[in-house]
């Protein structure tokens, strides 16, 4: 992680003062050292009315009990992702790869993540609002920012909650190591195999995804 990374605040002020003036009443917010804090704790239910009032800026979390702000993504992140829906709709064309999800992650669907992917069948969202259980999930995808909480949300918080949903692959492309990391077989709120591999690498994507993805086009990214 580059000092400039690591020094990034979780949003900018401006965004932080836009999100206090829709914030309900109840929900006390405050911005300690670059972060945002919620004063009192943070209800399911407190969360989900302050990401719908939200301005289109802010793209909020709830994971670990904790409310969190998603980096908006940047263009490296954007053609990563272009570059694995291509790899899924050759191989995989049954199913979507669908942006932006928003899942009910963690046990007893406790906290709201907003994946950058979620990969299901054709059609499987339609009807669903804003976060959706994750039984029909195959795969969670996320592909880390260059912000300083990346590594406790996108390596730590979110392999738990999506072994806790039981989504059966967690799929991590990991911008700062160079690496991709294969999470898979959740048991007891971990995921028993967690394998990683350089860019470049041959990766077979295991059951229920069954892709092989050639990832020395991820080398065209590094940043």
């Amino acid at each position: 992680m580059t000092p400039s990374t690591a020094e990034r605040p979780q949003m900018p002020i401006e965004d932080f003062e836009d999100l206090v003036a829709v914030a309900p009443a109840h929900v006390r917010l405050e911005f300690v050292d670059g972060r945002i804090r919620t004063k009192d704790p943070l209800s399911v239910e407190d969360f989900e009315e302050l990401e719908r009032r939200a301005p289109e800026t802010v793209r909020l979390e709830y994971i670990n009990g904790k409310l969190e702000v998603k980096a908006m993504p940047d263009g490296n992140h954007r053609s990563i992702y272009m570059w694995l829906l291509r790899q899924f709709l050759l191989q995989r064309p049954d199913l979507d790869l669908t942006p932006e999800s928003g899942v009910k992650a963690e046990a007893y669907r406790k906290g709201r993540a907003r994946t950058d992917a979620a990969l299901v069948f054709v059609d499987h969202f339609v009807g669903h609002g804003e976060w959706s259980d994750t039984d029909g999930i195959l795969m969670a995808l996320e592909i880390t920012s260059h912000d300083r909480d990346t590594n406790q949300r996108d390596r730590i918080d979110k392999p738990v909650g999506y072994a806790e949903a039981d989504i059966p692959v967690y799929l991590l492309i990991d911008r700062d190591n160079n690496t991709i990391a294969v999470y898979s077989e959740p048991k007891d709120g971990r995921y028993q195999q967690t394998p990683s591999y350089p860019w470049g690498a041959v990766i077979d994507i295991p059951s229920p995804v069954n892709i092989t993805l050639n990832t020395e086009k991820l080398k065209d990214y590094a940043d």
